[in-house]
């Protein structure tokens, strides 16, 4: 039995391939081609977009007369997925693209603006270089001055690398302590500063910026005693023998008592006070039967 997929063909010692006929083809043929859309269009029939890599079948064919530096130029025909019109595009070697000719139109791509203006901006640069020496010499100048900055700027990078590359997990850790520690100490210290400074705002009795207070009392007979509230007890003991001493200190309850009676007889006074001041009309005397 022969073998179905046979690579060597065989051919007799008589085979002479100058006799075979061949067939005259016309010129400039169309040929089936199987094929991607490289860009992204819409058909000007039906308004149907064609995206980016969608598979076709479509007819190759040369664009006669028309080359590129010595690159030949292509024309694909193929037709719209919806409504069967046809579309047709050709090669653009020069930008290495292609242009859509008739049928549909390209979509709005940004990028190929912005590739568009820089074109243009070296076709305008070139243009003023051309007849100014003087226009290409500072050119120049700031291309260089840019190409600096750009290596000066790799170089920063590569050393901060390097600085990076030696610094261990453990020595970054123990960093991270040290300044925990410092901003704690710090706060501490601010902490004893501002306890410093509202103790030295406080004039304890004493103290060169103490000062004494002075009330006025009603009660003139009482008013030695109270005039000078500031004053410490130990300032009324001052000068005193141990005998007048002993006869001051006496039990605690009996300056509670004496505070009562005071209390009481001070009461007695202003309510007296206000009885003999009263005027006779406003006095009501009682009748008992």
């Amino acid at each position: 039995m022969g073998e179905r997929k046979v690579l060597n063909k065989y051919y007799p010692p008589d085979f002479d391939p100058a006799k075979i006929p061949r067939r005259r083809q016309p010129k400039n043929q169309q040929i089936k081609v199987r094929m991607m859309l490289h860009m992204s269009i819409r058909c000007n029939t039906c308004g149907t977009y064609i995206y980016k890599g969608t598979k076709f079948n479509s007819r190759k064919e040369d664009v006669i007369g028309d080359t590129y530096l010595g690159i030949q130029i292509f024309r694909f025909y193929f037709k719209c997925t919806r409504c069967s019109a046809e579309i047709a595009f050709k090669t653009d070697p020069q930008n290495s693209d292609y242009v859509v000719e008739s049928g549909a139109s390209r979509n709005f791509e940004p990028w190929r603006e912005e590739d568009e203006a820089v074109e243009k901006e070296k076709k305008k640069r070139a243009a003023e270089e051309m007849g100014d020496a003087m226009k290409s010499l500072e050119n120049r100048a700031v291309d260089s001055k840019r190409d600096m900055d750009i290596l000066a700027a790799l170089e920063e990078m590569r050393s901060m690398e390097s600085r990076h590359a030696t610094v261990s997990v453990d020595m970054m850790l123990e960093t991270l302590k040290r300044s925990a520690y410092d901003k704690e100490q710090k706060i501490a210290e601010e902490l004893d500063k501002a306890d410093e400074e509202l103790i030295k705002s406080i004039a304890f009795p004493g103290s060169q910026n103490y000062v004494r207070c002075i009330q006025d009392d009603e009660d003139e007979d009482f008013g030695q005693a109270s005039s000078n509230p500031c004053k410490l007890p130990d300032d009324n003991l001052k000068g005193k023998s141990n005998s007048e001493l002993s006869s001051t200190v006496e039990k605690p309850t009996d300056s509670l008592t004496k505070s009562s009676i005071f209390n009481s007889s001070k009461d007695g006074v202003k309510i007296s006070q206000h009885i003999v001041t009263a005027p006779l009309s406003s006095v009501s005397v009682p009748l008992f039967a």
